[in-house]
């Protein structure tokens, strides 16, 4: 019976296995595969098409020298600044007053929630309906008498990148959220019980003895929107178009645009690498620091 049991134990894995390597390795091809691909594209001398000429870090001399990436990177430090404070300002007082056990706390989290299941491209064509000076909640509040108010933030240089802003926080918002209330009802009940039996309470027991537990929590939060907003394209695409002018462009937009409009392939990618070090420069610290602390745990 032992014999039977691992030997079907066996064919399981196997089986498993056999079904998931197919998937795997087009999930390695396509994402190591054209990783390796453009970081080569980004060391050659291609234009309208991939070349082979290679030119070492040129590509990479011509981008650090741009002007137009130069402001890109400016925008997206002001765009990112915002895009990363107020969803954690947000979603955390969010999070504690759907913790206080409200009577309509499954309705409120789904209002919360609802943007997060709207695609950017959604979200950008609604929010540029809204914005429009001429027809969108400008326009409605002057019907109701509002006759001086302007939102012409889509047609000002120094306000378009904030925008953006106002689009993006709308949607990550719950999300951020639904982390730190998750976050919230795993605290073990008995340290809350303990902190009220010492006389915590309101406030004094949030910031006291809850929110200092949420520090996992929060560095989540931070792993998902500091490469969000480094990856932001389809809401300037559809919200901005990088405009006016380039006072709205990003980096992931000026990649598209000179890989697949401006036909510089090289300079594209090699703008392409600079991104990923930066997603990369979030994500690998994480990643070590939660693989050392496992395996102190495994020690212990």
């Amino acid at each position: 019976m032992r014999l039977f049991s691992t030997t079907s134990l066996g064919a399981e894995r196997r089986t498993a296995l056999s079904c998931l390597l197919p998937l795997l390795l087009l999930g390695a091809l396509f994402f190591y595969g054209f990783l390796l691909w453009t970081g080569w594209l980004s060391l050659t001398r291609s234009a309208l098409l991939p070349s082979d000429e290679f030119v070492g870090l040129l590509q990479y001399r011509r981008l650090l020298e741009d002007p137009r990436w130069q402001a890109s990177l400016w925008n997206l430090l002001r765009f990112g600044f915002f895009f990363v404070l107020l969803p954690l300002a947000l979603g955390l007082g969010l999070a504690v007053l759907l913790d206080q056990r409200l009577r309509a706390e499954g309705f409120l989290r789904w209002v919360y929630l609802h943007p997060m299941a709207l695609s950017m491209v959604v979200t950008g064509s609604a929010w540029r309906w809204l914005m429009d000076p001429e027809q969108g909640l400008a326009e409605g509040l002057r019907r109701l008498g509002w006759s001086s108010f302007r939102w012409d933030w889509l047609a000002q240089e120094e306000m378009a990148v904030y925008a953006l802003v106002v689009a993006a926080v709308w949607q990550i918002s719950g999300f951020v959220m639904a982390i730190f209330l998750a976050g919230l009802r795993g605290i073990d009940e008995s340290l809350v019980q303990a902190a009220r039996l010492d006389g915590a309470a309101g406030w004094t027991l949030y910031r006291r003895v809850l929110l200092p537990q949420l520090a996992p929590s929060l560095f989540s939060a931070l792993l998902v929107l500091l490469p969000a907003a480094i990856k932001t394209f389809d809401l300037v695409a559809v919200l901005t178009e990088g405009g006016p002018g380039q006072s709205s462009e990003l980096p992931a937009f000026y990649m598209f645009q000179m890989a697949f409009e401006r036909s510089r392939l090289g300079l594209g990618a090699a703008s392409a690498m600079v991104m990923v070090m930066m997603v990369l420069s979030i994500a690998l610290p994480y990643a070590l620091g939660r693989a050392r602390s496992q395996a102190r745990g495994a020690q212990a």
